[in-house]
């Protein structure tokens, strides 16, 4: 299986559905991403196609199969269906292909087997000849990572329902995936990744050492990487003795090939515009699921050091904001919460929050989310205040609500 992204995405949009599907009996090494700068800056539209048919052979050669299935989301399936339609035997090597709330259609692209899941929106949308299934109350990221999606690309793929909608936890992980530009998915070439198991209390490096190094070169891969599923780790990206980007996730609990740790170069991309210092530290907030502001009760709740930091101002559902880049803007050690910082807001899929978090103090930053539909429950990641003056801190809560193991 294959997954294409939208606009400014990767491989972290299909993660979760990965986990599982490979709970219900595929093989992760047979899952895989098709990644490319949606600016089209680093790459063209025909260059994209080259290698996807490139992937497409060599998965098809790994996995001994004669074809491959195919989903796409947003400006992801305008490619799709472009390259479908592109030539008979570009057709002929797909099996199936999902299209997640994107581009409508006459008919089922290249005369491949069709399912259309669509979010929130008009549900005049379809594709042609398609099975076309609609999640009115979903948004435009969470119709690719939520359980009732999953639930209908298993039934579309196999003929049967799964055994469960849960990722079933594993003791023993591996851990692979890249590391990469935002949003030109380029490989991160140059960094160090050193990799720490944490004190999922305080967020703070268990040893000294870390666990694991890879040296980031080319297209960004590195791992694979033995962990603990059930374990806390922090993913330090080494630019140089002054720039070091940290990032924090929930346990992974199985094996994961699609990790993806989502940088840039120090003074340069979205991270450039964040306003640094040595009394405060700035950190990126990121779900898979869109983070709902203004919907009350029905919607989300994010903490930060125990204030609530979403509005209607600043994380409308209008927005479908899934990153937040969070720190002190004008460095007035005071956190304004009236109005988004107006530099993110502009982008798509992103928004900008200010708020004050002294740095430089054994006191570490407690970031606690309460996830819309999960009758109260959090989650919560301590991580350390590192000084925004040589430190940038990601923290990327799951998109989905662990069920009960069925």
């Amino acid at each position: 299986m294959i997954f294409v992204h939208g606009f400014s995405g990767s491989g972290q949009q299909f993660e979760t559905q990965a986990r599982r599907l490979a709970s219900n009996g595929y093989r992760a090494e047979f899952i895989e991403a098709h990644e490319y700068d949606s600016l089209f800056v680093e790459n063209t539209r025909d260059e994209v196609f080259a290698s996807l048919d490139q992937r497409i052979a060599r998965l098809r050669a790994k996995a001994r199969k004669d074809k491959v299935d195919l989903v796409a989301h947003s400006l992801g399936t305008g490619l799709m269906q472009e390259y479908l339609r592109s030539s008979p035997e570009r057709a002929a090597a797909v099996a199936h292909y999902v299209n997640l709330d994107g581009a409508t259609s006459a008919d089922q692209p290249g005369g491949v087997p069709t399912l259309a899941v669509w979010g929130e929106g008009s549900t005049a949308r379809a594709v042609g000849g398609a099975t076309n299934v609609y999640f009115s109350g979903q948004s435009h990221t969470q119709v690719v990572t939520s359980a009732e999606t999953f639930a209908e690309i298993f039934r579309f793929l196999t003929g049967r329902a799964p055994r469960t909608t849960a990722i079933v936890p594993r003791r023993h992980a591996r851990l692979s995936g890249r590391a990469v530009l935002f949003p030109a998915n380029v490989g991160a070439d140059g960094a160090r990744l050193e990799i720490y198991r944490v004190d999922p209390r305080t967020g703070d490096r268990r040893t000294r050492r870390p666990e694991a190094v890879f040296h980031i070169t080319g297209d960004g891969s590195w791992g694979p990487f033995k962990a603990d599923g059930g374990a806390h780790y922090e993913f330090a990206l080494v630019w140089g003795p002054a720039s070091t980007h940290h990032l924090y996730f929930q346990p992974f609990l199985r094996t994961d090939d699609l990790v993806r740790l989502l940088t840039s170069r120090p003074g340069e991309g979205p991270a450039s515009q964040v306003e640094t210092g040595d009394g405060h530290s700035a950190m990126t907030i990121s779900r898979q699921k869109e983070w709902w502001g203004d919907q009350g009760g029905a919607g989300d709740s994010l903490r930060i050091n125990g204030r609530e930091v979403l509005n209607a101002a600043n994380t409308p559902r209008a927005k479908r904001a899934i990153g937040i880049f969070t720190y002190d803007a004008g460095k007035d050690g005071v956190t304004d919460l009236s109005a988004p910082i107006p530099v993110f807001a502009a982008q798509p899929f992103l928004t900008g929050i200010d708020v004050f978090m002294p740095a430089g103090t054994r006191r570490p930053l407690s970031v606690v989310s309460r996830p819309r539909g999960g009758a109260g429950r959090v989650d919560a990641l301590m991580v350390p205040a590192w000084p925004s003056s040589e430190h940038r801190i990601s923290v990327q809560f799951n998109d989905h609500l662990q069920e009960a193991r069925r």
